[in-house]
């Protein structure tokens, strides 16, 4: 691989990563104002409220950003780049189509994407610790348990799929891919996307931002850009998990279309599932902490070490 193919690569990843998650966040407002019956994102702009993501842009642009007089300013400043730049180094190892259609193929890459994913919780502890307040503490706090809980069902049911394959390489994962190992694997698709969901704080799995008690957990003192860099970072982890989700347990690129087209049905994947986070956003409500930390040890854990089971059991059966 030469210089401009990688630098054309890395400026590929740079560019869907500047551009898909707002496109996932102007699909959460419309599919939020369908269901819920929201007005005021369908009207702005005109035609099906297309410059409402224009509008929300300018908005935070314009608000004044205050850094709290009692807080550490360097880790506060800091913290939002550090949430949002892990999904942007995992969007580079996530192959989106075949022959090399990705921006650095590794022969780790499994390995490397959990690892990755979880150094975004860091970010959301500085923000929590640097804040001086202790809403965002406790929120910051919540987070790290919560990753904690939900990261040993996520790397197990990935593990299931890599014993399946028999590679930790992602690209090598979608080309051992059958059709037959989505109902075979359906038990860890489910306890990957869902651990992956609960590590993003996503609805119903919210409570580390729970506004009804602790305002708005660890993002609570932030305004302006450095907030609307939090959410981005909340859109980029639903594009990135939807597309490990997509190409761990869906086969990514492999479909009714041409290989040429192999990215094109990735993408739809990717953002049939994107879709699925935001219907449970606006149909389940938050769980409990106490609900929260017994899904994942009660519930999750024993599925996926069951499927870990499964697969070595079927691997040593047709060996």
């Amino acid at each position: 691989m030469n210089l401009l193919d990688t630098l054309l690569r890395c400026v590929g990843a740079l560019v869907a990563f500047l551009t898909l998650p707002l496109v996932i966040g102007q699909t959460e407002h419309k599919v939020m104002a369908h269901m819920q019956g929201r007005l005021g994102p369908m009207y702005a702009g005109g035609f099906h409220g297309w410059a409402q993501l224009v509008a929300d842009g300018v908005k935070f642009v314009q608000k004044e950003e205050i850094v709290p007089a009692d807080a550490d300013r360097r880790i506060f400043r800091l913290a939002p780049a550090v949430s949002l730049l892990p999904y942007l180094i995992v969007l580079l190892a996530i192959p989106i189509g075949p022959n090399g259609f990705v921006g650095q193929a590794l022969d780790a890459g499994l390995f490397f994407v959990l690892a990755v994913m979880g150094v975004g919780v860091i970010g959301k502890l500085m923000a929590g610790w640097a804040s001086a307040n202790k809403f965002s503490l406790l929120g910051g706090l919540r987070t790290a348990a919560q990753l904690m809980s939900y990261e040993l069902p996520m790397v197990l049911a990935a593990a299931s799929v890599a014993m399946a394959a028999g590679t930790v390489s992602l690209t090598g994962i979608v080309a051992a891919f059958h059709w037959w190992w989505i109902p075979w694997q359906a038990v860890g698709a489910f306890v990957f996307f869902t651990a992956g969901l609960a590590e993003l704080q996503r609805p119903p799995f919210d409570m580390p931002i729970a506004d009804s008690e602790i305002i708005f957990g660890a993002y609570t003192e932030y305004s302006g850009l450095r907030f609307a860099f939090f959410l981005l970072s909340e859109y980029a982890g639903i594009l990135v998990v939807s597309a490990l989700t997509a190409v761990l347990f869906l086969g990514g690129w492999h479909g009714p279309l041409p290989d040429s087209l192999g990215w094109l049905w990735t993408l739809l994947k990717t953002f049939a599932l994107a879709f699925v986070v935001i219907w449970l956003r606006v149909t389940y409500p938050r769980l409990r902490e106490d609900q929260l930390m017994r899904f994942a040890w009660t519930g999750l854990v024993p599925l996926a070490l069951a499927q870990l089971a499964l697969t070595g059991i079927v691997k040593v059966a047709i060996s």
